[in-house]
C-alpha cells in the first residue's frame, strides 16, 4: 500500500482529465510505445499515469526502484534527457538503464510545480530507435509539462481547500448553525471549481486562437493607415511641405515594417515548432536596423550608440531583431533626463565551463550578447521579477504594458538560451544573453 501522500499524488494526477490526451498526442507524434508521468522523490519512482502499447507492464501505483531509472539524474539536475538511439549515445551506451529495462529511445522532462520544487517526469521510452532530438518533440514534452504543472497547483490547491473544509467541519458540527454555514461553504468551493474549470477549458480552447484572432484585428486599422496615406500623398503632395512628406514618409516606413511584423506573427502562430526558420546572420546588422527604426525616439534624445562588431549567429530574425528592439526601446524609455545616455551592446563566444549556471548545457558554446544603459536601472532585488508578464517596475509615466520583457525571455528561450539582468537604481540596467552557438 502507497503512503497517504503519495496516493494523493496518483489520484491528483489521475483527476487531469487532459493527461490520456496529452501521452496519447505524445505517443501519436513521437511513434514511443510507453509514455507515463511518473512522481519521482530521493527514493521512489512511482507510475501516476500511463500509456503502454509495448506491454512494458507498468501501471498506476506500480513502482520501479528510483536508482534504476534515469529520472533520479533528472530529479538532482532539472535538465530533461533525449536519447534518440542508445547504441549510438556517447553518454547512455553503457548506463545500466537502458539495460535494465530493454529501451533504446527515451525522452523525459521534469515536472516542477509552480513553487519551484521537483514533482516528478513526464517521460517515454520505446524498444526501437526514435527521432527525439527535434525543436517540435522537446517544444511539445515542455509545453506539456508546464500545463501538467498547472493543472497539479490548482487540483493541490482545492484539495488543501477541501481539508481545510473537513478541519473546519469538525470544529464546527457541534451546532446545526454551524454545519448549516459549513453546507454554505462547501457550495461556494464547488460553485468555485466549476467556474475555475470552465475558465480552464475556456483558456486552453482560445490560447491556439489569440496570436491568430489578435494578429487580424490589427490589420483592418493599419490598411486604413496605409489607404488615407496614400490617397493624401497622391492628390494632395503638391500642398504638402518637405517636412510634410518627410513625415508621411516616416509614416509609410512604419506602417509597412507594422505589416511585416503582424505577417511575421501570423506565421509564427500558424507554423509549427520544426518550420521556424534559423538562419546565419550578421547581429551587427540587425541592431543597426533596430536603431534605424528607432530614429523618431531617438531623435529627441541625447544618446550614443556603442556597437562592437557582434558576429554572426543563427537565429530566426525576425524574433531577434523584436528582442533587440525591445531591450533598446526600454533603455531610451527609462533614460535619466538631461544625462547623455550610453547604450552599449557588445558580443562574445565563451565555453559553459567558464560560469557555474544550472542552465548552462555541457560541453556547449554559447554566444554572450550584453546590453547595457546609464539609464535609471532598477533594484536588485527585482532582477528576477522584470521578466515576468506585466511587471512594469517603475512609476514614470510611459506608454509601456510591463509584456516586453517578458517576450525578450521568450524569445530567448525558442532560441535555446537563457537571460540574465542586472539593475542599480539611477545607474543603469544590463541584460545578459546566452545563445548556443550549435
Amino acid at each position: 500500500m502507497l503512503e497517504q501522500n503519495f496516493q494523493q499524488d496518483v489520484i491528483n494526477i489521475q483527476n487531469i482529465s487532459i493527461v490520456p490526451k496529452l501521452l496519447d498526442v505524445i505517443s501519436q507524434t513521437t511513434g514511443m510505445g510507453f509514455v507515463a508521468v511518473a512522481r519521482v522523490t530521493e527514493d521512489r519512482w512511482i507510475t501516476c499515469s500511463v500509456l503502454d502499447n509495448v506491454e512494458f507492464g507498468l501501471k498506476p501505483t506500480d513502482e520501479l526502484q528510483v536508482k534504476t531509472t534515469i529520472c533520479d539524474d533528472i530529479r538532482k539536475n532539472y535538465r530533461p534527457v533525449i536519447i534518440d538511439n542508445v547504441n549510438e549515445d556517447d553518454e547512455f551506451r553503457n548506463h545500466h538503464t537502458p539495460a535494465m529495462y530493454h529501451f533504446q529511445s527515451y525522452i523525459s522532462m521534469p515536472i516542477m510545480r509552480l513553487d519551484g520544487s521537483f514533482f516528478g517526469t513526464l517521460c517515454a521510452i520505446d524498444p526501437k530507435p526514435n527521432n527525439l532530438k527535434t525543436f517540435k518533440v522537446r517544444e511539445m514534452f515542455s509545453l506539456f509539462a508546464e500545463l501538467i504543472s498547472f493543472h497539479i497547483n490548482a487540483i493541490e490547491k482545492v484539495v488543501e481547500s477541501k481539508i481545510s473544509l473537513e478541519q473546519k467541519s469538525n470544529l464546527l458540527a457541534k451546532t446545526e448553525i454551524e454545519k448549516l454555514e459549513i453546507e454554505k461553504i462547501k457550495l461556494n468551493i464547488e460553485k468555485k471549481l466549476i467556474e475555475k474549470n470552465i475558465s480552464l477549458e475556456k483558456m486552453n480552447n482560445e490560447l491556439e486562437a489569440f496570436n491568430y484572432i489578435s494578429s487580424h484585428d490589427l490589420q483592418e486599422p493599419l490598411r486604413k493607415i496605409q489607404l488615407f496615406t496614400d490617397i493624401i500623398e497622391r492628390d494632395e503632395a503638391k500642398n504638402l511641405s518637405e517636412k510634410g512628406i518627410m513625415a508621411f514618409d516616416k509614416i509609410r516606413t512604419s506602417a509597412n515594417r507594422m505589416q511585416n511584423l503582424i505577417n511575421d506573427l501570423l506565421l509564427y502562430s500558424k507554423t509549427k515548432f520544426d518550420e521556424r526558420k534559423f538562419e546565419l546572420k550578421d547581429l551587427t546588422s540587425i541592431a543597426n536596423d533596430v536603431i534605424e527604426d528607432l530614429t523618431i525616439e531617438v531623435e529627441n534624445k541625447n544618446v550614443e550608440f556603442k556597437i562592437e562588431n557582434l558576429g554572426t549567429l543563427h537565429v530566426i530574425e525576425f524574433q531577434f531583431r523584436q528582442l533587440l528592439y525591445n531591450l533598446i526601446s526600454n533603455s531610451l524609455k527609462f533614460s535619466i533626463p538631461d544625462k547623455k545616455l550610453i547604450i552599449t551592446i557588445t558580443s562574445k563566444i565563451i565555453n559553459s565551463a567558464e560560469l557555474d549556471h544550472l542552465l548552462f548545457l555541457p560541453n556547449t558554446k554559447y554566444c554572450k550578447i550584453t546590453v547595457a544603459d546609464n539609464g535609471i536601472g532598477f533594484d536588485p532585488s527585482h532582477n528576477e521579477k522584470i521578466f515576468g508578464l506585466f511587471q512594469a517596475l517603475h512609476t514614470k509615466p510611459t506608454k509601456s504594458t510591463g509584456i516586453g520583457l517578458t517576450i525578450v525571455k521568450r524569445i530567448v528561450e525558442n532560441h535555446k538560451g537563457f537571460i540574465k539582468a542586472e539593475g542599480v537604481l539611477n545607474e543603469g540596467a544590463k541584460f545578459d544573453i546566452f545563445i548556443p552557438t550549435e
